[in-house]
């Protein structure tokens, strides 16, 4: 019926999923760019070009559309030099939202039959006591989790070296006194590749006001790239997980755990079972028991 009513326009369905994916895309290159001055100037500008040269061949002016012609022509590839950096980030913007970076590198790894670097069960309670230790003692931490995307222009801004995952080796980079606690650590799967690397600072204005530097920086890289990223805040002593631009609150470490195991494609229910058996009903502490510092959250 509804095409009935419209059949003097000629419409198929080819032309309605066209429609509905210009839409989509118009869609995606709006939600990416929004906060970016760069990039929204620069779509601003070949949109006006683009109208520009359609009134002017509508017109018949031949100087102005040979004009604007050559200007899309020499134009565009200017652009794409001398904004070399903004339109690769937004490209890895729109790819990470999408989530095609992650699943690509996946599929790309199968077809292979590469194994994907992951971070061990070991590796990730080693990584949650350095956090809790740090969160007890408001020591200020950046911690990055690499999964697809290629990190390496990020690990060449700090000091790059290769160590297993020790919550000891962790606690030292970031100790208020080392060298290397001002900037990020980056860890690929079971290894510290890099610290004191330099992250990228995200452009939005809707993040709330106690979030500072190290959130900021955690978030702009999780827009770029689909890194994961532990913040430990310095004045309050806080956890927070980002992933994908969005803050997540971590209240104890059980919950930190949970988050990278799931980002680890998870961890068998046994194990988990293991590590954190439930205590009966019924059963109560005693009044006189000693506190363990290692196991308060």
């Amino acid at each position: 019926m509804i095409m009935g009513v419209f059949s003097f326009l000629h419409f198929t369905v080819a032309d309605v999923l066209d429609i509905l994916m210009v839409g989509l895309l118009i869609f995606l290159l709006i939600r990416s760019i929004r906060g970016n001055s760069t990039v929204v100037n620069i779509v601003i500008v070949l949109v006006v070009l683009l109208i520009a040269q359609q009134v002017a061949g509508a017109l018949q002016m031949r100087m102005m559309s040979v004009l604007l012609n050559t200007l899309l022509d020499v134009g565009v590839l200017a652009i794409i030099i001398l904004f070399q950096p903004e339109i690769r980030h937004l490209m890895n913007r729109v790819a990470n939202q999408a989530g095609i970076s992650r699943k690509a590198a996946e599929l790309f790894n199968r077809l292979l039959g590469i194994k994907e670097n992951k971070m061990s069960s070991k590796s990730v309670e080693e990584l949650a006591a350095a956090v809790r230790t740090m969160s007890d003692d408001k020591t200020g931490a950046l911690i990055v989790i690499r999964h697809g995307s290629d990190l390496d222009e990020y690990i060449r801004t700090g000091d790059s070296f290769d160590a297993e995952i020790n919550r000891r080796l962790v606690m030292n980079i970031f100790f208020k006194n080392s060298p290397l606690h001002d900037g990020a650590m980056i860890i690929n799967g079971n290894r510290i590749c890099a610290a004191r690397c330099q992250l990228p600072m995200t452009s939005r204005t809707d993040l709330p006001a106690r979030y500072g530097m190290r959130h900021r920086a955690a978030v702009g890289l999780s827009e770029e790239t689909d890194a994961d990223v532990i913040v430990c805040s310095e004045e309050t002593g806080k956890v927070a997980f980002v992933r994908g631009g969005k803050v997540t609150p971590v209240p104890d470490m059980t919950t930190l755990i949970t988050l990278l195991e799931d980002a680890m494609g998870g961890a068998p229910k046994n194990a988990r079972a293991q590590r954190e058996p439930r205590a009966p009903k019924d059963a109560k502490a005693p009044k006189d028991a000693p506190q363990n510092k290692e196991g308060r959250e």
